[in-house]
């Protein structure tokens, strides 16, 4: 190639300029409503314009859109990057996707998909002719589809809107027949989102979160070794695990039905707790007589109360994937904990137990060399994490001492009874059951 190629190569490719329909946005807000006929599944897609990537968008010199000659390319962007972001499976199991009807262009401030009504109006009338100024960015591109399902098919849908954007959060309105309306709001696609859930839907999802959570939560599990590690025989052990089950079990429920504070500083003084809990336990395995009673299930129960809040936040928003079977996916994330729980302690304590008698006269030592390698890292812990929650009170906003305030006082009251009750209930049945 000679010089002058090369230089009007280079030209060429460094005067292009970007082609911003290629950019992923930064931020995409897709609202999808559903409503089930008797024989038809309705749906109504809102996305931004600007998602719609790799299609040919006809617009004006100054970029603005022209909207005479918008039609193919909205039907094409529907087409490409909504209908596919849609699939259902019924009682077959093969994946159906359903037909773009309609697609349209609104201005930023349509309020359209506010309401069923609105919508029917917005689609029943003529397609927007005029819109001075409307550019890609901050247009919204409506669709209209169907899907053909019989009325007693079960029906999931797996959404993939993600893609859209950097950061893509979706929100459904699933509307009844019976006027209610059920929505959900998440981040990124979920797996599958039942239409209308039943409690073996809760069961089926949220028992492996909770197998998952506890196996993944390395603070949970470091305190639930040091739990093992301060008790070698059996029977007490198993009480102490009964009383950390039965703390947490209280905190995730009223965490889920909304028992507890809901400030930003909350969550980080959980967080803090926890590493505190650990650390404290650490230091009562290195200080502890070997010849006295472990005396564990008090401080498991006290604690669990702390890491029942930690397992409750891994629920987030998970829990409105339930439906109406919110008490079964707490019951289901519970016994996910559990298993997960029982699954450490039959690994650990036979290995521990093993090593423990393997070093003879020096298993105190062994202890201690354990229980400081905990206490290290929950130190760490609970310096990063009270730095995180010194943050978060200094941008919280002072409580407003009101009715709604009182409220929430007394259901942390009830809490609180509902906790020392089954605590006095366990100071009674677990020695009765030499369980201590």
């Amino acid at each position: 190639m000679g010089l002058s190629a090369l230089l009007a190569s280079l030209w060429v490719l460094t005067s292009v300029p970007p082609v911003s329909a290629h950019e992923i946005p930064a931020r995409a807000v897709v609202t999808v409503h559903v409503v089930r006929t008797a024989d038809t599944l309705r749906l109504w897609v809102r996305a931004p314009l600007e998602a719609m990537r790799d299609v040919m968008v006809p617009e004006y010199a100054d970029g603005t859109l022209d909207l005479r000659r918008l039609g193919p390319a909205l039907h094409e962007s529907a087409t490409l990057w909504i209908a596919p972001g849609l699939g259902f499976r019924g009682a077959s199991g093969a994946r159906r996707e359903p037909r773009v009807v309609d697609a349209r262009v609104a201005v930023p401030t349509d309020r359209s998909f506010d309401t069923i009504d609105a919508l029917t109006r917005h689609f029943a009338e003529a397609t927007l002719d005029s819109a001075p100024g409307l550019r890609r960015q901050g247009a919204w591109l409506d669709v209209a589809l169907v899907l053909a399902v019989p009325s007693d098919e079960r029906l999931t849908v797996e959404p993939a809107f993600a893609h859209l954007g950097v950061r893509t959060t979706t929100q459904w309105r699933f509307h009844d027949a019976d006027g209610t309306t059920r929505t959900l709001t998440y981040d990124g696609d979920p797996e599958v989102i039942p239409l209308r859930p039943r409690a073996w839907d809760a069961l089926r999802r949220f028992a492996p979160a909770g197998v998952h959570h506890i196996l993944g939560g390395l603070d949970h599990l470091l305190f639930l070794l040091l739990l093992v590690l301060g008790e070698r025989r059996w029977r007490p052990l198993i009480g102490t695990v009964t009383a950390f089950t039965v703390a947490h079990a209280i905190t995730i429920g009223a965490t889920a039905l909304g028992f507890v504070p809901t400030g930003v500083w909350f969550g980080p003084l959980v967080e803090t707790m926890i590493a505190a809990s650990v650390l404290w336990l650490a230091l009562a395995r290195i200080l502890r007589d070997p010849a006295r009673p472990a005396h564990g299930w008090p401080l498991a129960f006290g604690f669990g109360l702390v890491h029942g809040f930690g397992f409750a936040m891994a629920l987030g928003d998970r829990l409105q994937f339930a439906g109406a079977h919110r008490v079964s996916a707490l019951a289901a994330f519970n016994l996910g904990i559990e298993a997960g729980q029982l699954a450490v302690i039959l690994i650990a304590v036979p290995l521990l137990h093993w090593a423990l008698r393997r070093a003879g006269e020096r298993a105190k030592l062994l202890t201690i060399i354990l229980a400081a390698l905990a206490a290290d890292v929950a130190w760490h812990w609970l310096l990063a994490r009270g730095e995180t929650l010194r943050a978060a009170i200094a941008v919280a906003t002072p409580p407003t001492w009101d009715a709604l305030a009182l409220l929430g006082l007394l259901r942390i009251a009830l809490v609180a009874s509902v906790a020392l009750a089954l605590g006095l209930l366990l100071r009674h049945l677990l020695p009765r059951l030499r369980l201590t």
